[in-house]
Parts: C-alpha cells; structure tokens; sequence
C-alpha cells in the first residue's frame, strides 16, 4: 500500500514536480541575494530619522516599506509622475531601481500558476500535494529498508540507483515536507480557505485637522526601530484628515498628521503570526539562509525522480509480475517475500497462482511490510525467506525481526517459514531459521514446521508444496520454473594452470571486460560496477543451477577474473577449466558488500586456502592506497598451486602487500594456514588489537581451524571471533 501510494504519484507528477522543484529552488536564492545587494539600515536607526531624510529628498514621498531582507524602497509622486527607488538609509538617496526583477518574476508566475492565473494555481496545488504524499510515503520506507525509524541512517547496499534515491531522501525529506505542507497553506489562504484571522485598528474618531507636524519629533516613529518597519503611509496631500499609517513587526497603528499623537493601534494576532512564518519558511523572505537551504533540498527531487524511475524498471525486470494479487485486508493467505537478488519472488508467485487457482484469495507482499492489523480476513501466513551473507535478513526482510519483536503478542494467524540457501554455506537458511525461532518465542501458533529449499531446487519446492495442500485440505502441486538472470557474454583472454602435478587442475581464468550498455552503467546492473570478492554467477552447459565464483579483480583492473579447481564430476569447473583463450560463456553479477576491505586505513588480515586466495588476491592487486596487508596463505604444494605466485614479489615491491606467510600442507612437515597463523600469534594479536580487520576465504573446515586458532591466542586480550563479528571486524566467504 505505502509502495503504491509511493510509485504513482511520483510517476504521474513527475513533470509537475520537477518545475516546482527547480523554479522553488531558482527562486531560493533571490532572498539572499537581495539581502548581500540591499544597503542596510544603520544601527540604531529608527523610522522617524529615516522617513524625514526621504521627505527630504522626496518632497512627494508616498510610502516607504522595507522588505523581509532589509531593503528599503520608498514610492513618490513629482509633478504628477510615479517615481520608486531603493533607498540607502543613511542618506535616504535613491540608490537602485525599484522595478521588480524580470527573471524573478518570471519564475514566480510559473511556480506559482505556470501562467495559467487561478487553474495553474490549483495545479501547482496539486503537485504540492503529490510531494507531501511521496516525501511521507518514502520517509516510511526508508524507514522500513532500513530496519527501522531508529536506522534511518544505516548503510545501504543494493544497485547504485537505489541507494542514491535514498541518500537523497534521507537528506531532503524533511525539507520537501516543509516546502510542500506550507505552499498548501499559502495555496488554502489564497482562495479564501482560510480565516483571514488579521486585525485592522479601529479609525480615529477624530483627528486634530492639523498638518505639518515634523516627522523627527512623532514619538512612535521615534521609538520605532528600522528594523521593525514594514510599511510607512504617508497621508493623502491636502487632505487634513488622513492620517499615518505605521506597519511593524508588532502590529499596525495610525498617527495623526498634525500632532504626531498615536491615534488607534491594533497588535498583530497569533494568527497572523503563523500566516507571515509560514510565508518566510515558504519564500526563504527574513531567513535567507533557510531558504537557500530549501532550494538546495528541492533539487533532490528531479534527482529523485531520475532514479526512482530507474529502480521501478529495475524493479520490474527483477521480480515477476503477480496477476490477480489481493488487497491484504481482503486476502486469506498472506505470503510474505524476503529476497535478496529477487529469485524468491519467482516461488512466491508460483505458490500465488497455484492457491488462486485452488479458490484461495492471497496477497503477496515483502516482509519488510509486515502489519498484522491489516490482516483482518487471513487465515494463514506464509513467509518464504532467503538469506543474506553470514545470517543476515535479506533487502525485502529488512525490519521484520524488530517490528515483530515489538508487538505485544504473536498474530493468532499460523504460521509457515520455508527457508531458501545453499547448503554448501555455513549460515545454510540461517535467517529463515531466525524468523522461526523468534515466531516460537512469542507464542505464534504453526501451520507448517520450518522446511527449507536447497539451490532453488524445485522438487523441494514441490514436495513442500505437497505438505502444505494437505494441511489445507487441497490438491497443490507447484511446478516451478525458475527464471534465470540476464547473462553477459564473457570472452576468456588467457589463463595459467596449475596443479596437474598433483591431480588436482587448478585456472586462474581471465576475462576481457565486456561492453556495458548505458542503462547498465546507470543502474549499477550488469558488469557495470564490481569489485574484488564479488561474485560471478555461471550456469553450465546442461545445468539447472548457476555456480557461483568469487572475483579476484575489480573493474578498475580492466579484466574479469576467477581461479577455478575442476572437481571430479563438476558440471561448471569441468567446462570452465577447459576454456582457450577466445572461448566465452555467459555469466552474471551479482554484488557480495559484505565480503569487502572497506575503506578504512587499518591494517588487513588476510587469510585464505586454495582457490579462497582469489578475491584476497584481488583485494593486494587493488590495494592503491599502500595499506598494511598481511596474507596467510595455505596450499597443497609450492610447485603444483602457490597461486599468484609470481605476483606476490611485485605487490610486495610495490608496497600493496606487507607481508606474505605461506603454510604448505603436503610437504614433509605438514603445515595449515591455522598453523601459520599460530607461528605468528603474538604480531596477529597485536594487529587486531590496534584495529585490524580479519577476512577469511575458502572451504569450510580451513575456516573453522582458523577461528579456533584466533580464539586460543586472543583469549588473553579478551577477544573471540564472535566479538569481531559483531564490530565488523571478522568477515568470512566460505564454502
């Protein structure tokens, strides 16, 4: 509902907005531009010195009124013709013309009305309603991608579109609703919709008759500030009974022409003090700054625009169309997604037609919306949660385990999880298993017990599928076909082998960067952007799921590449390792953020086995900025799989590599990576305890000897694995 209320009036208002964003914001700057232009009254100055030094000048003085920025600008009649001027207070000289600028009041007449007088006024009305509905609508889902209001400056990962329309919104938001909340109002007071609410003195009941009484001896305009003045009216000459009329910052009152006396006064009203605020949040009139920092926030919003329309086309190429998804208030099933890379969303839609078919009225949303109020019709909720990284909830989930840890009571609704992962990974579904954990703990009744999905696999799928129908008391078969990514075709460009000796074939391959369309290059899709540690995703020949592989370059590299063992019987290293140069394949990106260096100018620790050493390769190769890295790398043998051997001394030359331990495994004193790590306990100790972040990379078991090896030696300093974990300082790519 939030997303919808979100999408459409952006896509519909998209033009609107961008005038009233960018001439609002072309406007802001006139304020303070006046205000640096503007000669400025004199310190303690008060309106009667400076009315009688324009009288001086200006014998047919009319008016004199001082704007928001301090300008003064008096109006007079000489000879029967008009005459303005902006006024510099200490001479009450005519310094500037009076005439409004052209430019300025172009652009107010096309904020205010785009030319078209009171329709345009309620167009523009309308576009200001549209931003207050997309500045609250995406303030609430920053929020819920975030996890919550408390993270609402957390970091973001995903394509580079999306996460710049958030960074813009998280800055901008408050300043659009500012800006769109007070140009309703303005808009309201316009067309009367408002009470006037303003005060008018009540008319002298009579006056002295008399005129010529000086102006420097009036005693309201002699205790009256220039910085207090509005709007000076002079009477109408020959007339002896106009009178003065003062406006100020403190109300409005009228002076009799002969005796100077203060003849009625009425103060300015709580009401009319709210109208001129909201006119100065709105217009930036007395707080040029302000409103120079609103102009800035308003040109988020042709940005905004730009890229929430590349993440919506992202957004559609990622997930599949659901046909016939119910409202949540009227549905009997709630199937809730939480998916990181999008495959998820290709079982929700499958088990959605199979229930609809079977007569069920379901409705299909991420878990991040999770609110058990609207559920008010379900009789069933199902979640179907893939798993980010080392446990972590995945993009759609975001906030799911905190505002389910709020609630008072589990929904009466049962419940089903079904997990989807990769078996192969240590955190194996472990949010899946998260979610049903946290759901036990509160009491919230089951509907299935907690089932997973190994690689996608739809036979799985199929035979929860089975299980699911029963309890329902209906036939379900879910026959899923998994719909793979868009693939680029990659052109392999050379290759050094290893490991032939040993029987166990080992290729760094290298691949020529392939041609990134321009929407790609937008949208941080594709091959577009990557670094070290990323992953490649490879579907072989007669296969049905994709292989992953860790990258051992970044873009700025200029080249892909990927160290590969060919294992017996493996579909996808079989073919990969027999790739010539000029062969291709087809292949897809997908980011891993959570596998990185991070910027940070702290040593790393860099530890891995095997084909584990390819992104931590890739990471020396792309260490520019000399930071301290030391590499623990373990191998079979030096002259069969000490890969990037031959690398390793320039790196070290080159000061992208401080120091390189090697632990060699089938020599004659068998020897692991956690041995070497062992052998220099007391210099490892010491680096992590000055900050220093451990990445881990490789199989399973090598990952395990190496925890428990920093275990034993950082006991003393009162640090575990676990406790670097939790400061972001332990990361693992295992499989």
């Amino acid at each position: 509902m939030i997303r919808a209320l979100h999408r459409w009036p952006g896509l519909l208002a998209l033009a609107l907005l961008t005038i009233l964003s960018l001439s609002g914001a072309a406007l802001s700057v006139f304020p303070a531009a006046e205000r640096i232009a503007a000669p400025q009254s004199q310190a303690g100055l008060t309106v009667a010195a400076l009315a009688s030094r324009i009288q001086a000048v200006y014998p047919g003085v009319e008016q004199v009124r001082r704007s928001p920025s301090g300008r003064i600008t008096a109006y007079w009649f000489d000879q029967g013709a008009p005459g303005a001027a902006v006024i510099d207070p200490a001479t009450g000289e005519g310094v500037a013309s009076a005439d409004p600028n052209q430019v300025e009041r172009w652009l107010t007449n096309l904020h205010r009305s785009l030319f078209l007088g009171d329709s345009g006024r309620i167009a523009m009305a309308a576009g200001a309603a549209a931003m207050l509905i997309l500045s609250l609508s995406g303030a609430a889902l920053v929020a819920r991608r975030a996890g919550g209001w408390r993270h609402w400056f957390a970091r973001l990962r995903g394509p580079l579109a999306g996460r710049l329309h958030v960074e813009i919104a998280r800055i901008a938001v408050v300043g659009l609703v500012l800006s769109s909340t007070t140009a309703l109002w303005m808009t309201a007071s316009t067309f009367d919709l408002l009470p006037d609410g303003g005060s008018i003195p009540v008319a002298p009941a009579e006056v002295s008759g008399e005129t010529g009484f000086a102006l420097d001896q009036m005693p309201t305009l002699r205790q009256t500030p220039v910085a207090e003045l509005r709007e000076l009216s002079f009477p109408y000459p020959g007339d002896a009974t106009d009178v003065f009329t003062v406006k100020t910052d403190r109300g409005t009152g009228y002076l009799d022409q002969g005796t100077g006396a203060l003849l009625a006064w009425a103060d300015l009203t709580g009401w009319e003090r709210v109208s001129e605020t909201i006119y100065m949040l709105h217009t930036g009139q007395g707080a040029a700054t302000l409103g120079l920092v609103l102009g800035l926030m308003a040109l988020g919003v042709p940005a905004m625009g730009a890229t929430g329309i590349l993440v919506w086309l992202a957004g559609r190429r990622g997930r599949p169309r659901i046909r016939g998804n119910q409202p949540a208030v009227r549905a009997e099933t709630i199937l809730l997604v939480g998916s990181e890379g999008g495959s998820t969303w290709g079982f929700a839609a499958t088990l959605h037609a199979a229930l609809t078919e079977a007569g069920q009225s379901v409705h299909v949303g991420p878990m991040s919306g999770f609110a058990p109020e609207r559920y008010a019709r379900a009789e069933r909720i199902i979640l179907l949660a893939a798993t980010y990284g080392d446990g972590a909830a995945p993009a759609s989930a975001k906030g799911f385990l905190d505002r389910l840890s709020t609630l008072e009571r589990a929904p009466d609704i049962p419940l089903a999880v079904l997990g989807f992962g990769d078996r192969s990974f240590p955190a194996w579904c472990a949010f899946a298993r998260d979610v049903a954990a946290a759901a036990q703990a509160k009491g919230w009744p089951e509907l299935l017990p907690l089932d997973t999905i190994d690689r996608q696999s739809p036979q799985d799928f199929a035979r929860w599928g089975r299980a699911l129908g029963d309890v329902l008391g209906i036939g379900l078969e879910l026959s899923h076909q998994s719909v793979q990514p868009q693939t680029t075709t990659l052109t392999l460009v050379s290759r050094r082998d290893y490991g032939a000796e040993v029987q166990a074939p080992t290729a760094i391959l290298r691949f020529a960067l392939p041609r990134v369309p321009l929407w790609q290059r937008l949208l941080g899709g594709g091959f577009a952007r990557f670094q070290a540690g990323d992953l490649i995703g490879i579907l072989p020949e007669g296969g049905a799921v994709p292989r992953l592989y860790s990258l051992a370059s970044g873009r700025l590299d200029g080249f892909i590449e990927i160290v590969v063992k060919k294992h017996p019987g493996g579909l996808c290293s079989g073919q990969l390792t027999a790739l010539e140069p000029g062969d291709t394949i087809a292949a897809f990106l997908r980011p891993n953020p959570g596998f990185r260096p991070g910027r940070s100018r702290a040593p790393l620790i860099l530890i891995g086995a095997g084909t584990g050493i390819g992104p931590l390769a890739g990471f020396v190769r792309g260490n520019a900025r000399r930071r301290p890295i030391y590499l623990f790398f373990g191998m079979r043998h030096p002259n069969s799989d000490f890969f990037y051997g031959e690398d390793f001394p320039d790196w070290q030359d080159e000061g992208r590599l401080t120091r390189l331990v090697t632990a060699v495994s089938r020599g004659a004193r068998p020897h692991y990576v956690q041995d070497a790590l062992r052998g220099e306990a007391t210099e490892v100790a010491e680096l992590i305890r000055n900050g220093a972040r451990v990445m881990v990379c490789g199989g399973r078991d090598m990952a395990a000897g190496v925890a428990d090896a920093l275990a034993e030696f950082l006991a003393p300093a009162g640090l575990t694995p676990a406790v670097l974990k939790a400061e972001g300082r332990y990361v693992e790519d295992v499989y």
